[in-house]
């Protein structure tokens, strides 16, 4: 059956992805091999692809296809994240658009939604990623609250509250208004914003004397406990134990003295509200103010907001500022440049809180995780600069609030028994929870109606700090043959914008649960922008959509033109021209097969010498390809890899090694050679094959008849092996002069069908080993070597050898002459500049060394060029 002249993506993805499936190929079990394991940095459940992921997953792909080849015992573990935040927003949002309030339904109806939520939208994106050729081990797919990896957790957090390491205490904690959860402190995002500075006057008790202070705020003044100044401030010796009425409300509150005050901010006066304000909080701790908080969870003013009640912070800000402007308190408004905490997840400016939450120390914990990156390089990063990153976070952190006020993901095991601080106990089921209460308060009456449970959740990467561990229950049974086999796991592909969230955790978590790093490596990508360096985002409309994208390229084309353009580390300038690229590319491969394909093939005919050099030749330069391509893969630079496999297959197999032993027209190619072209092409396509999987399986498939144990996707890598240099760099001297012949010929008009005469001049003493390639190529009767210069010739150089044509048919000689001393002195003038430069001795003292090495570079080869042109024009 003869091939499609155009290759068609679209119809043999699906083929091979079935065949794949049917096959079990992806899927991995304990064995004798050593084993390859990639868990999957798991994207939200409700998620659709996009293009940070394409870039991500293609990476993964690539690295678990080629240790597939390469013998591994090869798991890619896929799964996905509850995602707390942006689920539960979701759903709540679905429930409005139905008429239903969160607030009127219990924990079990809403959960209910949550799970049919899921049910319909999770799983999307691992559909979609199969699509894209990953070749995940589907039958171990995991979600962060599936069962067992839901008991992992409460275990895990059971384990670390009876280590002292969890604790529950009233602290202040960023508020997500919108979500009406607390967040993590690497959940803020802090964004430069242009506010305003307000200046306030308060009045001074007993007298008609006002201080002033500078607020970006003025809204909480309605929560302020005392103005603090600092006593070495000359300016306010006045105001020592007095006292200040706030405005609006009238409360009286102390002034107090503290070398915290920056004399030089504002007016060296600060009003302290220490529900509000991190820093504020701390002073009034010192000084034992009173704590007002103004605000219901929805960041809208509670009964201390007197009329303001019930009114949003922002709207507030601005009507509290006309009243303070109409009780005569506003002195002045000036701009005020500031950075302002948000969301990470909603996006609203957080408001800080004082609340009762649950926290992890991490003091302690995080010392083996900082020795390995840093001291033991047990866990490398590529690229290395993010060390650097992970230091300072790891050497600045503070202690974890995992809890979260959201009713989807894993509820806190904490039993609550009475209305104190400590009366609670920490179980895995309610039934222990009640033995633990009766044992803490001596009452053996108590049952499960007198407990009640902590309603909070974990914060979600309190489960996915886990997934190393956890998808192969290495939590709940910490001896058993698959994490003993799989665990450490090899290479960890995420984006650095979760260093802190995920990556730095998940090496916590090892050391603290299995004493053991959770990987070798971790490879951080780039993230995706345009080529304005916009990062891609739905919001913007500068995203394309992955799966069209596929559907017009090929997920071939798609993964071609996303990792050309992904260098090591660096952002991804995305570019819709790279996957039109690697469509091309696609095409290349496919009628350079076509081309091998349509050949004839004969038993009896011998090979011809031309043949034979080329054979070796590309056996030499695959050889030198797969030796850079193992140390591209070692420092994780697979855009290299990809390029340098790029520029094998369509210059030197398709281009040049193909050109070289292709038989005559309508002549058969000899069955050597033709056997080791087989060979050559299949070698190409196992070290193609973990990048253009579809279109690689294809055509292995269609070479010769396979068994599924023959398949490309396990077939045996290519092994390095030593290789002749010599011959490598010869070949580069041969493709010069064959590519000189054949612009002569097209300059000359020369036709290619007619075979010319012609004579080198051996200056360099260059090998005669690809001569007959360069007959062949050049079309040439023969290739005489001379001792001087051909009179009446055409010449052209490559280094210091001259090669001669004689001149056929009817050239203008006139005209040739003139083109010729035309490019004579523009030469000579580019010789003039590269002189006049090198003459100048401060241009010389002061350049590089290698730019100095380029100039000479440059004089030479004008010099050699001038003297070719010279010799061209002595001929005519």
């Amino acid at each position: 059956m003869s091939l499609a002249t155009k290759y068609s993506p679209q119809d043999i993805e699906n083929k091979w992805y079935n065949y794949w499936m049917e096959n079990n190929y992806f899927h991995s079990t304990p064995n004798e091999k050593e084993p390859y394991t990639i868990v999957i940095p798991p994207p939200n459940v409700t998620g659709v692809l996009h293009m940070g992921h394409m870039l991500n997953n293609t990476i993964q792909d690539v690295l678990i296809r080629r240790a597939r080849l390469k013998g591994f015992n090869a798991c890619w573990v896929p799964g996905t994240d509850h995602a707390s935040i942006a689920t539960e927003a979701k759903v709540v949002d679905k429930l409005k658009q139905q008429g239903i309030n969160k607030a009127d339904l219990t924990r079990d109806e809403f959960l209910k939604h949550a799970w049919e939520w899921t049910d319909k939208h999770g799983g999307i994106i691992l559909e979609q990623l199969k699509k894209l050729g990953a070749s995940c081990d589907w039958q171990r797919t995991k979600f962060t609250m599936d069962a067992d990896l839901s008991e992992a957790v409460t275990k895990v957090f059971i384990d670390l509250y009876n280590k002292g390491l969890i604790y529950r205490g009233y602290r202040m904690v960023n508020w997500d208004p919108s979500a009406k959860t607390t967040l993590s402190d690497e959940e803020v995002i802090y964004e430069e914003r242009q506010g305003n500075l307000y200046y306030l006057n308060y009045k001074i008790e007993g007298s008609n004397d006002v201080l002033t202070i500078a607020t970006t705020r003025p809204e909480t003044i309605l929560g302020d406990s005392a103005i603090c100044i600092n006593p070495n401030d000359a300016r306010f010796t006045h105001l020592k134990g007095k006292k200040a009425i706030v405005p609006i409300c009238n409360r009286v509150i102390p002034i107090i003295e503290d070398e915290y005050v920056d004399i030089e901010f504002g007016t060296g006066c600060l009003k302290v509200t220490p529900a509000h304000d991190q820093n504020d909080k701390i002073l009034g701790e010192k000084h034992q103010l009173e704590v007002i908080d103004i605000f219901n969870d929805d960041a809208s003013l509670n009964s201390f907001g007197l009329h303001y009640e019930g009114k949003d912070r922002f709207v507030v800000r601005k009507e509290i500022t006309k009243e303070l402007e109409a009780l005569g308190c506003l002195v002045k408004i000036e701009q005020h440049l500031h950075k302002v905490g948000t969301s990470e997840r909603t996006k609203e400016v957080i408001e800080p809180k004082i609340s009762a939450q649950w926290f992890l120390k991490m003091e302690t914990i995080v010392e083996p995780a900082l020795k390995a990156v840093l001291e033991d390089s047990a866990i490398k990063f590529f690229p290395k600069h993010y060390n650097n990153t992970y230091r300072h976070w790891l050497e600045n952190i503070r202690d974890w609030n995992i809890s979260r006020q959201l009713w989807w993901g894993h509820q806190i095991p904490a039993y609550f028994y009475g209305d104190g601080e400590h009366d609670f106990v920490v179980a895995e089921t309610i039934e222990e929870a009640v033995e633990l209460a009766k044992q803490k308060t001596n009452n053996q009456q108590l049952t499960t109606s007198d407990l009640t449970q902590d309603p909070d959740a974990l914060d979600t990467w309190f489960s996915s700090w886990l997934w190393p561990i956890s998808v192969f229950d290495g939590i709940r049974f910490p001896d058993n043959e698959e994490i003993n086999y799989y665990y450490p796991t090899n290479d960890l592909v995420t984006g650095p914008d979760i260093i802190f969230f995920w990556v730095a955790r998940m090496i916590f978590a090892g050391y603290e649960f299995r004493n053991e790093k959770p990987f070798s490596n971790v490879y951080f990508t780039g993230i995706v922008r345009d080529k304005q360096r916009r990062k891609m985002s739905k919001s913007l409309g500068n995203s394309p959509d992955p799966i069209e994208l596929m559907e017009q390229y090929g997920a071939d084309g798609v993964r071609v033109g996303m990792l050309l353009c992904s260098a090591a580390g660096n952002d991804l300038l995305f570019d819709e021209e790279l996957c039109a690229q690697g469509r091309n590319f696609s095409n290349k491969i496919w009628n350079a097969y076509r081309l091998v394909k349509g050949w004839e093939v004969s038993e009896t005919i011998e090979q011809p010498a031309s043949s034979a050099i080329a054979i070796e030749w590309y056996n030499a330069k695959f050889q030198q390809v797969l030796a850079e391509l193992d140390s591209s893969f070692e420092q994780y630079r697979l855009s290299e890899a990809l390029m340098n496999i790029y520029k094998l297959i369509w210059d030197d197999f398709s281009s040049w090694f193909l050109e070289m032993v292709k038989p005559e027209y309508q002549q058969p190619i000899d069955a050597k050679t033709y056997k080791e072209v087989i060979g050559f092409l299949e070698d190409n396509l196992k070290i193609l094959h973990p990048f253009m999987p579809f279109l690689t399986e294809e055509i292995w498939q269609d070479i010769a008849p396979r068994t599924p144990e023959q398949a490309l996707i396990i077939a045996e890598y290519p092994k390095v092996k030593s290789f002749n240099k010599a011959l490598i760099s010869e070949f580069n001297v041969a493709a010069d002069v064959i590519s000189g012949i054949r612009t002569i010929r097209k300059d000359k008009n020369i036709s290619f069908k007619e075979t010319i005469a012609f004579s080198v001049l051996n200056n360099d003493k260059v090998s005669t080993n690809f001569d007959t390639v360069i007959q062949k190529m050049g079309n040439l009767s023969a290739i005489n070597y001379v001792t001087s210069t051909v009179e009446g010739a055409l010449s052209f150089r490559v280094k210091s050898n001259e090669y001669f044509i004689p001149m056929v048919g009817a050239i203008d000689v006139a005209a040739e002459k003139a083109k010729l001393e035309e490019e004579l002195k523009y030469t000579q003038g580019f010789l003039k500049s590269v002189q006049g430069k090198l003459s100048n001795e401060r241009f010389v003292n002061n350049a590089p060394e290698q730019v100095i090495k380029i100039e000479r570079q440059k004089e030479a080869d004008a010099l050699a060029k001038i003297e070719t042109i010279k010799a061209s024009l002595n001929s005519l």
